[in-house]
């Protein structure tokens, strides 16, 4: 009997992220949800600029590349020029939240059939390590070597709390992959937000709540309790929104 296994809908490829980076963690379970869904024949991943940028080497579900922050324009394009196909982007948060985030929001308030998995590591990484719209007040950047001044910078913005005063979103969620019950409750809420877009009930988002030990500084062990400590606390988990559930009750 089988155990564990790699996702079918991940290739052979070597991840190319740092050491204790939990991209590979949120790949793994957004291939997991694909598996499961028996989507993999149909589904179009869009990878936008940052540390995901190769993600078409790890999905072997077709990928499509997007201009810095434009993903869930591409998505809308592709969801709405093919809408029988599967279409999720996968973006950090300095693409998501800061060039990405007029995007984000209108097609949030169209409820576009698609699916968002939004990771938060509160850094830019692939590009070293600056402030981020999600960086913590005091938190030290290479942009903010004493710590966000929120006089300056101004707030982190979170992102699930912004997108559920919309009317329109179906589903909006924060989870986090720190801890194998963080990890479980991520992977439920990833395969929900497909399984909305199957049904056609429109716009989901997931956040993943994400550590990033190189620009941090941290090592991984410190990185995953930073995560519990100082991130958890700014960026509560749970269900921002669920309209199903909402009609249900």
């Amino acid at each position: 009997m089988v155990v564990f296994e790699k996702p079918k809908s991940l290739t052979d490829a070597e991840f190319h992220y740092c050491p204790g980076c939990t991209h590979g963690i949120i790949h793994r379970l957004v291939a997991e949800a694909i598996d499961s869904l028996g989507i993999e024949g149909r589904t179009i991943g869009v990878a936008p600029v940052g540390c995901a940028v190769m993600a078409y080497n790890y999905f072997s579900c077709d990928m499509v590349e997007a201009a810095h922050g434009r993903a869930p324009a591409v998505a809308t394009g592709l969801k709405r020029s093919m809408p029988e196909n599967i279409i999720f982007t996968y973006q950090g948060d300095g693409d998501l939240a800061s060039i990405g985030m007029a995007e984000t929001v209108h097609a949030a308030t169209r409820n576009e059939n698609i699916t968002i998995i939004f990771v938060n590591n509160a850094i830019y990484g692939m590009t070293g390590g600056q402030m981020a719209p999600t960086s913590l007040p005091g938190q030290v950047t290479q942009t903010s070597p004493y710590g966000r001044d929120v006089k300056v910078a101004g707030y982190p913005i979170r992102v699930c709390e912004l997108l559920s005063g919309l009317e329109a979103p179906e589903f909006i969620t924060r989870v986090a992959v720190n801890n194998v019950k963080n990890v479980k409750a991520a992977g439920k809420a990833i395969k929900k937000a497909f399984q909305n877009q199957i049904d056609g009930k429109g716009f989901s988002l997931v956040e993943v709540v994400s550590s990033c030990p190189t620009n941090w500084g941290m090592t991984p062990q410190k990185a995953l309790q930073w995560v519990d400590e100082k991130m958890i606390p700014y960026y509560p988990l749970g269900v921002y929104r669920d309209k199903s559930a909402e009609v249900t009750e």
